[in-house]
């Protein structure tokens, strides 16, 4: 078969390693590790995508990243034909817009936080000045690369954050609407679900660190690490997700016509007061998809063609009993400022999950913030995780970072 990432990322990666190399895998954009053809066409260029695809004769094309599937690429794709992986424009508004969620999870009964959504600026000053405790959230209604949402802990703070959304506009049009809502107290996790529009097969549940500093500090980032399965989650709160959260969420997508052919991720809060839904994803998560994919015994590319065929009852999931942890190496300084350009030094028997790198005379170097992650799988959390530090240990990138503290319970 011909096959088609489409992406550049650590999770792209990881689904290329997944899937057998009998077939021809080509990635659009891809990276420079990945070890596959990459064509240098952009993610939201829908028109060259379709071209490639129509020229190679593609069988199969996975959509793995928010942004074309927010813009309907897998619309464009299959309606000339294509067979994708991926939800349709209408399943991924879920992701696309966080008040088309919110509103979604109202209708259907499915608990979050309680929230105000604003297009004006200046009444959602006056609401958040009319607050008397913090802290809050403060969220982008649109996609901001996992950037979008801040815990603020005083008005001030977020007065400036509001300012910098909705009149500075540092995510552009993703903040021109914003929702501000309460803050959940809990334990968080993240579970994934393979989903064909008809059944939902949730994947292993995990455990994402999102903040930039270890203790959980600093600034949301797009993922610093993960841990499967999340030691938290429980089977009595895997059957409370199922009742409340999984089964009403798919009743949900079928009485609103959303066309979605999948992944779904679900964010959780694991409060007193039960579990919450803190937002949905329309795509495999990043670091889940490099965390959890290496546990995967069934075979990748076969549950993503019933997902597509809508024939997902029929196919086999299940996963290993083991651990996994992934620690995810970046550059110095993100998600903020810092450098690029500075050469990677690994064992080439290493096994790596490429993401923001780019080749050079000296070989492969940093190009993004987030550069690379290493997984390791084992019986307990405690032996993946040494596993993991003991081969990052091993690479060297100048200015490179990375959490000391994922996986330490």
């Amino acid at each position: 078969m011909k096959i088609a990432i489409i992406g550049s990322g650590g999770r792209e990666h990881a689904i290329i390693k997944k899937i057998s190399p009998q077939h021809q895998l080509f990635a659009i954009p891809g990276n420079a590790g990945m070890g596959v053809p990459c064509l240098d066409i952009p993610v939201n260029n829908t028109q060259d995508i379709l071209a490639f695809a129509k020229r190679e004769q593609l069988d199969f094309i996975i959509v793995a990243p928010d942004n074309p599937l927010v813009a309907g690429l897998v619309d464009v794709l299959e309606d000339a034909g294509f067979a994708c992986f991926g939800p349709r424009k209408s399943g991924a508004q879920l992701e696309g817009s966080k008040i088309f969620a919110k509103e979604f999870m109202q209708r259907h009964h499915i608990p979050t936080a309680p929230y105000h959504a604003f297009s004006c600026f200046e009444e959602a000053v006056a609401f958040l000045s009319a607050q008397k405790t913090f802290p809050i959230v403060i969220k982008a209604d649109g996609l901001a690369f996992g950037k979008g949402v801040r815990v603020i802990s005083g008005l001030e703070e977020g007065l400036a954050y509001l300012k910098a959304l909705m009149v500075e506009r540092v995510f552009g049009e993703s903040g021109a609407q914003v929702l501000i809502e309460e803050f959940l107290e809990g334990r968080e996790a993240s579970v994934l679900a393979f989903c064909d529009g008809i059944t939902l097969k949730p994947m292993l549940s995990a455990m994402d660190y999102k903040r930039a500093l270890e203790g959980n500090r600093g600034l949301n980032t797009g993922g610093m690490g993960c841990i499967a399965p999340n030691p938290y989650f429980t089977p009595q709160i895997a059957k409370e997700c199922q009742e409340k959260i999984f089964a009403p969420t798919l009743r949900g997508i079928q009485a609103d016509k959303l066309d979605f052919r999948g992944c779904l991720y679900f964010g959780l809060m694991l409060t007193d007061q039960g579990v919450k839904v803190v937002e949905y994803n329309c795509r495999f998560g990043d670091p889940e998809a490099q965390t959890l994919f290496p546990l995967l015994q069934s075979d990748l590319l076969e549950i993503m063609q019933a997902c597509a065929k809508q024939k997902l009852a029929q196919q086999e999931v299940r996963f290993a009993p083991d651990h996994a942890c992934c620690v995810v190496l970046t550059s110095q300084g993100y998600p903020q400022d810092f450098e690029v350009g500075h050469a990677l030094s690994y064992p080439p028997e290493l096994d790596i999950c490429f993401a923001g790198v780019k080749r050079t005379q000296e070989g492969l170097c940093n190009a993004s913030g987030r550069v690379l992650s290493i997984t390791s799988t084992a019986p307990t959390l405690q032996e993946a995780r040494a596993l993991s530090y003991a081969r990052m240990a091993k690479i060297s990138l100048k200015n490179g970072y990375y959490r000391q503290d994922i996986g330490q319970l």
